[in-house]
């Protein structure tokens, strides 16, 4: 009988940190205070609560697509998908030779901030690595879904957290969505200069590691906002 209550106790206790008691909102979503230089958001875009998947967008677009293709890619040249008419360095890449050398979205591609408004907006690459380093993760589940607890290491901020669900990964042959619960693939707002078919910076988890990832930019991925 105690083991069952322990039990309850310690799943109760999970539920409770992944709705954190010191959320609070801005522009009408909730966030947590880490101890960092961004505050969280407690949920992906497109979720409702903490362990939601929410839903996943190529890096720069504002929708949901049907398929993730690098011909429909939004900045990618309809005409020819090989150069790029925005965020690019390279004038052997761009559009006419065009280059920008932008390495952060404009906030008009920031999905976040787009659908959340105010000042939310997407966590960079220094953003997604300042969690990894100055913050405690736990694997976990909550209502089924596996992810992350990630807590507040600094003093004031120690029973602070964020749930950080594994929202699931693209699986490109077969144009579908799987792993939820097991791995979860988010976006950062940077663009990485790595020499992988114009990538952009993200992030990687699963219930093994959690680490900061590139990949090509057409792809599909959940999105955890920030504000300031």
């Amino acid at each position: 009988m105690k083991k069952h209550i322990v039990l309850l106790s310690v799943l109760l206790l999970i539920e409770a940190v992944a709705v954190s008691v010191f959320a609070k909102k801005k522009a009408g979503h909730e966030y947590v205070d880490l101890g960092l230089s961004v505050k969280w958001a407690t949920c992906n875009v497109g979720a409702s609560k903490p362990e939601e998947a929410g839903c996943h967008y190529a890096w720069g677009e504002l929708e949901e697509k049907d398929n993730y293709i690098v011909e429909n890619y939004k900045f990618y040249d309809s005409d020819d998908y090989y150069r790029i008419n925005k965020y690019n360095s390279s004038s052997l890449d761009g559009k006419d030779g065009f280059t920008d050398d932008k390495m952060i979205l404009d906030p008009e591609d920031d999905v976040a901030h787009v659908k959340w408004g105010g000042k939310w907006r997407m966590p960079t690459a220094e953003e997604w690595e300042e969690l990894i380093e100055d913050c405690a993760w736990e694997w976990v589940e909550v209502n089924g879904m596996g992810g992350y607890i990630i807590s507040g290491k600094k003093p004031g901020y120690k029973d602070r957290s964020i749930f950080l669900p594994a929202s699931g990964s693209y699986l490109r042959m077969d144009n579908e969505f799987d792993l939820f619960g097991n791995r979860g693939d988010y976006w950062s707002s940077s663009r990485s200069t790595d020499n992988y078919y114009r990538p952009a910076s993200g992030f990687f988890i699963d219930r093994f590691e959690y680490k900061k990832s590139v990949t090509s930019r057409h792809l599909p991925k959940s999105i955890r906002p920030v504000c300031p």
